[in-house]
């Protein structure tokens, strides 16, 4: 449920700078078998996140205060579940099993989302806005190391629901309305941040494929991140956040 300000910094220079694996096709790139493992685990993880995204939505609009508000959650929901349908015929389409494949994530998606279930419809939508979308920045930067293929995949399932502009009217008008609501919701953005940057890194620690391809690069053919690259990838992904919480009127 990304936004225009989502997009990697890095997403334009991307292509033109791509080297190794990140410059190949998936037929080419999936010949190294420690590449493909990366691969299966970076979509289970993204497929169980949209299809969570879509239960999350769905049992948010019974929160909605209109019935206009929760025609427009289940709009998004129903795209949500579009992107899972995408990643889960992907995933099969390169002989992978689906469930299989998600299934290592399930937990720790789940955990993220029971630890951060909104208490009202502004949590909500600034958890939709501001939670997802950081999580959506992290795919973003791991799409830069992906074959072209992998890639074009990922981030087109990373697009904009429509949650963002629908999210920043309704948390705004609700700030003027009630300006005391700001702080609360501020420090509910803050505690998001934290969590959806800890759910991200768990993802490639607990796998060793991905930390590999990421980190140390896959059998020479990419580089990886280096430990500053890391550091510049989580200041962009924060600059991110920062100019989000504007948005939304909310303080950073």
């Amino acid at each position: 449920m990304s936004t225009v300000e989502n997009a990697s910094p890095s997403d334009d220079s991307a292509a033109a700078e791509a080297t190794g694996i990140a410059a190949q096709d998936w037929a080419t790139a999936s010949a190294s078998p420690q590449y493909r493992a990366a691969v299966v685990d970076l979509l289970g993880a993204l497929a169980y996140g949209e299809l969570a995204a879509f239960e999350r939505l769905a049992e948010d609009a019974k929160l909605a205060p209109t019935l206009d508000d929760k025609a427009e959650l289940a709009k998004m929901a129903s795209a949500e579940f579009h992107h899972f349908e995408r990643l889960r015929d992907r995933l099969a389409a390169i002989d992978a099993e689906p469930t299989a494949a998600m299934e290592p994530f399930a937990k720790g998606v789940d955990d993220f989302h029971r630890q951060t279930a909104p208490s009202d419809w502004l949590e909500g939508l600034v958890k939709a806005y501001v939670g997802d979308s950081i999580a959506s920045d992290f795919y973003r930067e791991v799409a830069t190391h992906l074959d072209t293929d992998t890639r074009a995949l990922v981030v087109s399932v990373l697009d904009d629901t429509g949650h963002g502009g629908f999210a920043v009217e309704k948390v705004r008008a609700a700030i003027e309305a009630d300006p005391r609501c700001g702080g609360r919701l501020a420090l509910w953005a803050r505690r998001l941040m934290g969590e959806a940057l800890s759910q991200a890194q768990r993802v490639v620690a607990e796998r060793d494929a991905l930390s590999t391809m990421l980190v140390g690069g896959v059998d020479g053919m990419a580089a990886g991140f280096d430990l500053a690259a890391v550091g510049e990838m989580f200041t962009r992904i924060t600059k991110a956040h920062t100019k989000r919480m504007a948005a939304l009127g909310l303080a950073a």
